[in-house]
């Protein structure tokens, strides 16, 4: 079955404007924001979003204390020629959509270990800088703007 080239990407943050960041455990040293591929072709977005916070991090966006913030941004992005084999011939862009959630420092976080090694929490700006995905660095860059809108 191959992957939807469908998206989302969830910048976790607190407040303060700390970025959680996880370590890929395909690709030691390459760190990123939550991400995931639809399910299907009907899944809501908020419902990839929720699923893949939870499936990557154990956190749960229950809507009230924990809520998605759905910011209506998309990127179309070239999919690394690594992980193309993932997607059915031909497919060599992706469509990216953008959510960020609001949590409290000390929050639990229990990485999927076949998905990721460990996680660290950064300012904004060195986040950014540690991403290796430069539309996942760019939507963390813009995350002050979005925190003042929420």
């Amino acid at each position: 079955m191959h992957k939807i080239p469908e998206s989302v990407l969830v910048v976790i943050h607190t407040a303060e404007l700390e970025v959680l960041l996880i370590e890929r455990a395909d690709k030691p040293g390459f760190w990123q924001s939550v991400t995931g591929s639809l399910d299907a072709h009907d899944e809501p977005l908020i419902e990839t979003a929720r699923r893949e916070l939870f499936e990557e991090t154990g956190i749960v966006a229950d809507g009230e204390r924990i809520r998605l913030v759905d910011w209506h941004l998309s990127n179309i992005y070239e999919i690394y020629p690594t992980w193309r084999h993932r997607y059915a011939p031909g497919v060599t862009h992706n469509t990216e959509h953008v959510f960020s959630v609001c949590v409290p420092r000390d929050i639990p976080v229990i990485l999927s270990p076949r998905e990721h090694l460990r996680y660290a929490w950064l300012p904004y700006l060195e986040a950014a800088d540690r991403c290796f995905s430069s539309s996942n660095a760019e939507a963390i860059l813009q995350l002050p703007r979005h925190v003042r809108n929420d």
